[in-house]
């Protein structure tokens, strides 16, 4: 039998993470240059404290409409409630909480440290490598 490959397979450990104090102007256009849905937030010890999404930046620019002036801090917008997904975690169990949420991706936890992040495309490409030859 095939071993079914692990999150930490396919996870992406290049990250670019922004920090609660970055201006989220800034930031915005980093997801946008970059190409990026999302990035996760970390404090000064690198520990994960939320995610700015373009869904959040939108809100931002939204606003900005309104009041002519658009700025502010990430931590101002960021999502702190952050769903994750744990090192080791097979590409199958990785797809149902996908199918399950609402999100785009999750950081990947070990002993509560973030050591990279899984996308939905990821996890596409895991089970297309897995299965598509069949």
């Amino acid at each position: 039998m095939t071993r079914v490959p692990r999150v930490d397979d396919y996870m992406a450990t290049t990250l670019y993470t922004f920090l609660p104090s970055d201006n989220v102007r800034a930031a915005a256009h980093t997801l946008m240059s970059r190409r990026l849905s999302g990035a996760p937030v970390v404090d000064r010890s690198e520990k994960l404290v939320g995610m700015l999404s373009k869904k959040d930046c939108l809100k931002v620019v939204y606003t900005a409409s309104y009041h002519q002036d658009w700025g502010g801090r990430v931590d101002e917008y960021m999502s702190r409630e952050v769903e994750t997904i744990e090192s080791g975690t097979d590409i199958i169990q990785a797809a149902d909480k996908f199918v399950q949420s609402r999100y785009r991706r999750f950081p990947v936890m070990s002993n509560g440290r973030m050591i990279g992040q899984i996308s939905r495309q990821d996890i596409l490409r895991a089970l297309y490598d897995q299965w598509a030859d069949d």
